[in-house]
């Protein structure tokens, strides 16, 4: 009798995280001493001698490959079950991720164990190897270099910290939501009228004047950045860290994202929605504790130790960056929430009336035949209509994985030339996929039009630029 299909079905497995190490060859030159290169092993359970293999294996790879392009040794080494990825952020100190390639399992007839297949290709290099370096940077904005570390406290000092941070870190890689916008590692702009961004740069300045501690200042509403006093590289970490990671522990439920203009009569009591989302969970309590997180930035030259002061009002938030040598107190907390809390609760009520008004002149939205991912590499903007949400866990996106495995593999062919160009791809499913680069700025375009030709796929485009970028683009 034929087995009933039921438990038959083949299972699919989501790439996922094997080990994470890194080592300093320096650190164990000698035989026997192999141990002491390795400052973070995960997953701690794994045996010394295996620990010391593979991180052998990894330095023989890297050393082979450097025989060819001393400047450029190996990012990546691919196997039939998983992949690895190398990162060199500061000299001999060494990154290695191993990814597990997706697999299918197939069920077999007789009661033998299912097979297995590996999906060698389906992983995208230069998204993974974008997942390690973001690994680095988040380390750094929060523990400063990995050299620093060392020349403080040692090795010892250089593990502690290491494995502080990357034990907690680590749980929040979803490698299996991984796309195009970890390469980007973009920013994206909340849309403002003049008059607006007057406002807030005004406020901006305000602050700045009346409480001189505060060094830096960034601005958001929406989760998206309105400005930023940091270096670009600096900000990009920093805003990834905020709308993956703070934001969303931190959503009030009676204001998410539901600003309201305020009326007339109550913006005169000046109403206060303000609160610190780091340092005192409430400034009433005569208890609260007055610490923040220390950020690092510019540590290519100043070196500077920062206290990250992030207070919101409504769905506006900003960060004040003050020097870590200064001790904040309570009084310093309390001036900052009383000159602080009615401006940016009244500027976020303007903003949120500025948007209302923009959005009613732009029309009601009706389902567009197409959606894109933008990215300007001049100033890390960053637009995406495939994604409905991305946080560090969800990536939510509203079209099919083969179709962002796609957009991964166009992106790493611009990657390869320094020319504009422009790519346009028909996959299986009635689906186009067009991309574009031009000028540092790459568009990527889904178009879901079933019997369109090649012609007119690209006046879609078009249009879409016209609409869309107003002409910013692109080369016709």
């Amino acid at each position: 009798i034929p087995r009933m299909a039921s438990g038959m079905q083949e299972k699919q497995y989501a790439p996922s995280l094997l080990s994470f190490f890194i080592y300093n060859p320096k650190f164990g030159p000698r035989e026997g001493e192999e141990e002491k290169k390795i400052l973070f092993y995960h997953p701690i359970e794994i045996e010394k001698n295996e620990k010391i293999r593979n991180v052998g294996l990894c330095e023989a790879i890297v050393q082979f490959t450097r025989t060819f392009c001393p400047t450029k040794p190996a990012k990546s080494l691919h196997t039939q079950k998983n992949r690895q990825f190398f990162h060199e952020p500061e000299e001999n100190y060494w990154m290695v991720m191993v990814v597990r390639n997706p697999m299918v399992e197939k069920p077999n007839k007789d009661g033998k164990p299912p097979t297995v297949e590996y999906q060698e290709e389906e992983i995208i290099d230069s998204v993974y190897g974008s997942v390690l370096k973001q690994c680095y940077s988040m380390y750094k904005l929060f523990n400063g270099t990995f050299s620093r570390a060392f020349e403080a406290g040692g090795v010892e000092l250089l593990t502690q910290k290491l494995e502080k941070f990357f034990y907690r870190y680590l749980q929040t890689l979803h490698l299996q939501s991984c796309d195009l916008l970890d390469v980007f590692g973009g920013i994206s702009f909340f849309p403002l009228d003049k008059m607006t961004y007057l406002k807030i740069q005004s406020f901006v300045n305000r602050v700045e004047e009346s409480l001189s501690l505060v060094k830096y200042t960034a601005f958001l509403y929406n989760d998206q950045l309105i400005w930023s006093g940091l270096e670009q590289d600096d900000m990009q970490i920093l805003y990834k860290y905020l709308t993956t990671s703070l934001f969303p522990r931190h959503t009030e439920p009676e204001l998410a994202g539901r600003d309201s203009p305020l009326r007339p009569e109550v913006a005169g009591n000046l109403l206060h929605y303000g609160r610190f989302l780091t340092g005192p969970a409430n400034l009433k309590d005569p208890e609260a504790k007055f610490r923040f997180p220390k950020i690092f930035v510019n540590t290519e030259d100043s070196y500077e130790e920062l206290h990250l002061i992030v207070y919101k009002a409504m769905s506006a938030a900003v960060c004040f960056m003050v020097n870590a040598a200064v001790d904040l107190s309570r009084e310093f907390c309390e001036q900052l929430d009383s000159l602080v809390g009615p401006q940016l609760t009244l500027l976020a009520s303007d903003i949120c009336e500025q948007y209302n008004i923009n959005r009613r002149i732009s029309g009601p939205e009706k389902e567009p035949q197409f959606k894109f991912i933008y990215f300007n590499h001049m100033n890390l903007a960053e637009k995406s209509t495939i994604h409905m949400r991305k946080t560090a866990s969800v990536s939510l996106t509203s079209v099919h994985p083969d179709l962002m495995k796609i957009l991964g593999d166009i992106n790493c062919d611009f990657a390869r030339v320094d020319e504009d160009e422009e790519i346009i791809v028909k996959a299986m499913t009635d689906y186009w996929v067009v991309g574009k680069k031009s000028d540092q700025r790459e568009l990527y375009v889904i178009l879901n039009q079933k019997n369109a030709n090649l012609i007119e796929v690209n006046e879609e485009v078009k249009r879409l630029c016209a609409t869309q970028f107003n002409n910013i683009f692109f080369l016709d």
